[in-house]
């Protein structure tokens, strides 16, 4: 099937899979396969694993929507990075910053939420994602 991971910025992939899982908010993770049933979906902050053969990539994903339509996925969402475009000391500062805002506030939402992002990026980047 025909797989495109898409942000405002660029096109994060484009090319052929046979396996696609991405997490959507409310519906968990979700596996499209071909010939899956038509599906919209929001997503989560997570990753998205893209899979052709032997052949898997991981992408930091950060919400947005994903689609099934025939034999096509697109994925769009608001920043999407591959393992080698993740800048790991910058993710690892923005997690300190957070743990520091959620040390002080235990209800601040913006910081849980960067932490969050800090942790999917920090997973994809060392092939050790959270749950």
């Amino acid at each position: 099937m025909q797989v495109e991971l898409v942000s405002p910025e660029r096109i994060t992939f484009s090319g052929e899979a046979n396996k696609v899982l991405v997490r959507t908010v409310g519906g968990g993770d979700i596996e499209f396969l071909p010939g899956h049933v038509p599906f919209i979906g929001v997503l989560q902050v997570s990753a998205a694993k893209i899979v052709d053969g032997d052949q898997a990539e991981v992408f930091a994903i950060h919400q947005g929507f994903v689609q099934m339509s025939g034999d096509k996925v697109t994925i769009l969402s608001d920043v999407s990075e591959r393992k080698e475009d993740i800048d790991v000391a910058r993710a690892q500062a923005s997690k300190a910053t957070a743990e520091a805002a959620i040390s002080a506030d235990a209800e601040d939402a913006a910081a849980k939420a960067a932490l969050r992002r800090a942790e999917i990026r920090l997973g994809v980047a060392s092939g050790e994602l959270p749950a």
